[in-house]
């Protein structure tokens, strides 16, 4: 199954060194060797996102380009828009990336590897799956 990595997992491995994500880096890694990898736009975006030494922007950007982005149909921002309707129904509040994240992944029957909690919420109201280390 492929999967979706979010942003956090992307900043971890390639911009911090904190502490406590050693197995998430890891998994990252066996990810991308075994091509499992869905690059979004939009997590593309955010991964590249305050890079003002150009030099460490174009490094980056040209890892990235390994990963070709998936594309984002229009019926996954009519989804997405469902899916933040029926969780904010529920007093669950989400970013639109958020939510066009779950949409993709819907689409796809693909997973989302993210450290971000607000998935463990959203994951109560709609259908979609967490990639578990």
């Amino acid at each position: 199954m492929k999967v979706i990595v979010d942003t956090p997992i992307w900043s971890y491995a390639l911009r911090s060194k904190r502490n406590g994500f050693e197995n998430h880096e890891k998994e990252l890694e066996a990810l991308i060797s075994d091509q499992r990898i869905i690059m979004l736009g939009p997590v593309k975006q955010e991964v590249l996102s305050g890079y003002s030494d150009l030099s460490k922007f174009e490094k980056l950007k040209n890892k990235l380009k390994y990963f070709e982005n998936t594309l984002i149909i229009g019926e996954d921002y009519t989804q997405a828009a469902k899916f933040s309707n029926l969780c904010r129904s529920k007093g669950i509040q989400g970013s639109h990336i958020d939510f066009l994240i779950c949409a993709v992944a819907d689409r796809l029957k693909s997973e989302i590897f993210t450290t971000d909690k607000d998935f463990n919420h959203y994951s109560k109201h709609i259908p979609i799956l967490l990639y578990k280390i």
